[in-house]
């Protein structure tokens, strides 16, 4: 059976307990129901109340939706906001700047605590540095940096001078980030020398380095650095800076303080990279109203955060998740947040567990990935084991990613949440700014497996090829039916893609694509993710396009045609299996190893570590059609293992299925 099968035959139900319900944003499934009720009656309206009483407006707005020219929708545009002002400002004038804004753990198990009188002084002398340094309101800042304190901090600073910040994974290659830089225009980066992961030092400033020497790159003036460990580093005057010169500069002159520069609620806050079925990466960009409102509402709906909590989110900044429940979902409401450098195996393989002890973290935000793994080594020693470890603070566990399988989800409910914590499976994506589908802890009916039904003001639905609603119980295509705040409004640099990307006139050109195929449950109406429709994988919740990886394998001069699918782990989700034909004769035994190692290792250089093939097999040639085209569909069967079961009648050459069968 497979997980998506288990999933849909699942039939235990976890109600909420009592003490979930009693005192959540919302209590009960007449309260939700409620909200979307609201939300079907009055759209605008809904959506209006929440942004006047959630977030704080410099100057309010009076247009809620501009629909005049669609799928180009505008929220809450006349009104004029600042977002560092929401996270920080805000707090620290209702009397709370004492209150920890972040607890941050090095790699080392170095705990440095920040509060929001600290975090605003920190962000207001960086802020003014890069004013100094000529960076405007709408100038784009690319940030590479470790997960950190200062990672946030330089958020944040762009997001106080009107700047548009992109932040690059630091896991990604200096072509990855040349790329970037490039497409967005940046005028300054900002990084660290090197960044810690696991007890190892890995570079970043002299990847960095490479990526603005591979060109393209003459509109970036500065290159800010953290100085993180002393690494050497090479250095170009006039060009390179230290993060903390620029910050001691500005205490010294006194300029504690920032003004912050009032923007449009549709100024662009940030342009996000994520992966597409073409090898071009897509700038995601998103607003500044819509977006930090969604990102503050779901910490309240969602995680039911409360001012005494201790909120862990472990993504990185670099993806999505780290910039809507680390940067600013959890500022823009006060909370206290814990922030990690680190690993979840270093210095063991309970670290996770003894940081939620130490911290006294109340909710728990990590993904499938990360638990799978952690799975295995607590199984096979007790000393690591969540029940090794006092976990009594705990409240509400949370994943994200990618689905989670029934089995982790119970694991993770009975060893981590101890039978009693609500689990919040949610599905949302880098383009939707904030959760989407999710069960509330205090009202939804938990199904393992399951991410249930869609936020009040979430209009999804599972439609066929042509937009048509299919029945529960039926699987097709996951959309969204209305326009939402925290939507992405555009592809940087190109709006054609985004209109065919995501609202595709084959679905009326008014329907959301979210790219995931998905059933509702017949009795409940419950959500289950089925997996991607197009050529994007999900390893470890990191979305990467097949097209990307193909073309960097192609890219090697010895390879003459790649082909790259998925197949279901165990660990990641996901793994990537790349099928290659090389420009000489097809490698065997420990030659064939060695090549494929090289493969690895080139992939990792191009796209960076996450994206290296797991598996790697050589053919003569691709299954083609007499006709040139590649049979994806085949090549996902010989990743699965499974037996070729199809009409192969149709292949210019069949026996070429035996060949790439075997793994390397």
């Amino acid at each position: 059976m497979s997980a998506i099968e288990s999933v849909l035959q699942e039939r235990r139900i976890f109600p909420p307990s009592a003490k979930a319900s009693a005192g959540a944003a919302i209590s009960g499934m007449d309260a939700y129901k409620a909200l979307t009720s609201e939300a079907e009656r009055d759209y605008e309206g809904f959506w209006a109340r929440l942004a006047r009483e959630t977030l704080s407006w410099h100057k309010p707005f009076e247009t809620v939706l501009d629909e005049s020219n669609p799928p180009f929708y505008k929220w809450f545009e006349d009104g004029e906001i600042n977002a560092s002002y929401n996270c920080i400002d805000r707090h620290v004038e209702a009397g709370n700047g004492a209150k920890n804004a972040i607890i941050f753990e090095a790699d080392d198990g170095t705990v440095v605590n920040v509060t929001y009188q600290d975090l605003l002084q920190r962000v207001c002398r960086f802020a003014n540095a890069l004013k100094k340094r000529g960076v405007k309101k709408g100038d784009r800042v690319v940030i590479y940096m470790p997960m950190s304190i200062e990672g946030v901090v330089a958020m944040q600073a762009c997001a106080r001078i009107g700047a548009t910040h992109s932040v690059v994974f630091g896991g990604f290659s200096s072509k990855s980030l040349n790329e970037r830089l490039v497409d967005v225009g940046a005028v300054a980066l900002i990084t660290a020398d090197e960044q810690m992961r696991g007890g190892k030092a890995l570079p970043l400033k002299s990847i960095a380095d490479e990526a603005i020497a591979a060109g393209g790159c003459e509109a970036v003036k500065s290159v800010i650095v953290y100085k993180r460990t002393g690494g050497k580093t090479q250095w170009h005057e006039g060009r390179d800076l230290w993060m903390h010169e620029l910050v001691e500069h500005e205490a010294a002159q006194g300029a504690d303080s920032c003004e912050p520069e009032w923007v449009s609620a549709e100024h662009p806050l940030f342009i996000l990279y994520t992966s597409g079925s073409t090898g071009k990466p897509k700038g995601v960009q998103h607003s500044t109203g819509g977006f930090l409102l969604w990102a503050a509402q779901t910490m309240k709906w969602t995680f039911d955060a409360k001012p005494d909590d201790v909120f862990w989110c472990t993504a990185d900044i670099g993806w999505i998740t780290g910039h809507s429940y680390i940067a600013y979902g959890p500022t823009a409401i006060g909370a206290t947040q814990v922030v990690f450098e680190g690993v979840p195996t270093y210095p063991h393989a309970g670290r996770f567990w003894d940081m939620i002890a130490k911290h006294k973290v109340t909710i728990f935000y990590t993904a499938p990935t990360a638990i799978r793994s952690l799975i295995k080594a607590a199984e096979a020693d007790a000393k690591i084991h969540p029940k090794s470890f006092d976990l009594s603070s705990l409240r509400i566990l949370g994943t994200v990613g990618e689905p989670i399988n029934p089995e982790a989800w119970m694991w993770y409910h009975e060893n981590v949440g101890g039978g009693v914590c609500p689990i919040v499976d949610t599905w949302w994506q880098t383009e939707t700014g904030g959760h989407m589908i999710t069960p509330l802890p205090g009202a939804t009916p938990l199904v393992p497996g399951s991410c249930t039904l869609p936020l009040p003001g979430i209009m999804a639905a599972v439609v066929d090829e042509t937009g048509q609603d299919v029945p529960n119980g039926q699987g097709g295509i996951l959309v969204i039916k209305r326009p939402w705040p925290s939507a992405l409004r555009t592809v940087w640099g190109d709006p054609g893609r985004y209109k065919k990307s995501y609202f595709p006139e084959e679905l009326g050109g008014a329907l959301y694509l979210a790219g995931d195929g998905a059933v509702r449950d017949k009795e409940t109406g419950y959500f289950t993710i089925m997996g991607r429709i197009d050529d994007v994988l999900n390893v470890s919740g990191h979305r990467l396009g097949t097209m990307e990886i193909e073309s960097a394998l192609v890219s090697n001069p010895i390879v003459a045609e790649a082909a790259v699918v998925g197949r279901p782990d165990d660990t990641t989700g996901e793994a990537v299996v790349a099928f290659v034909v090389l420009k000489r004769s097809r490698p065997e035994g420990e030659e064939g190893k060695r090549i494929a190692n090289e493969l690895r290792a080139w992939v990792a250089k191009e796209i960076g570590p996450i994206a290296k093939p797991k598996d790697i097999r050589f053919g003569d040639n691709l299954p083609k059609t007499r006709s040139g085209k590649i049979m994806r569909r085949l090549l996902r069967s010989l990743a699965k293992g499974e037996a070729i079961t199809q009409d192969v009648s149709t292949l210019e050459n069949p026996a070429i299925l035996d060949q790439l069968g075997e793994v390397r």
